[in-house]
């Protein structure tokens, strides 16, 4: 029925064997090679890419719409149209606190 993690050998995600004592020269690169693929050689991740746009007035939102009057069988109806022109990306932005990096190799929980 359900499976048993006890026949499967152990991983440790800084070693690149399957959970055995002494690392292999091949899992010290493959560790090593993990941790310079973070920018500045840290997990954290202090900036990113904002969703949100400019429009030409200067104003800043997630999506622009514009109302407009739609007349069908003599009777005016107001619609939302969607602008998806002129508008400029915010670009990159600061974060407030410090993030992990979505590769980072460690699960982390509070227990």
């Amino acid at each position: 029925m359900g499976g048993s993690g006890s026949k499967v050998k152990g991983y440790w995600p800084f070693s690149g064997s399957g959970g055995g004592d002494e690392p292999t020269k091949e899992g010290k690169e493959q560790t090593l090679a993990r941790v310079r693929s973070f920018r500045n050689g840290t997990p954290f991740v202090f900036t990113r890419r904002s969703s949100m746009y400019f429009d030409e007035d200067g104003d800043l939102a997630h999506e622009f719409y514009e109302e407009t009057v739609v007349t069908k069988n003599g009777r005016k109806k107001a619609k939302l149209k969607r602008i998806q022109k002129n508008l400029i990306p915010q670009g990159i932005i600061k974060l407030d606190h410090p993030c992990l990096h979505v590769d980072f190799p460690v699960i982390i929980c509070e227990v």
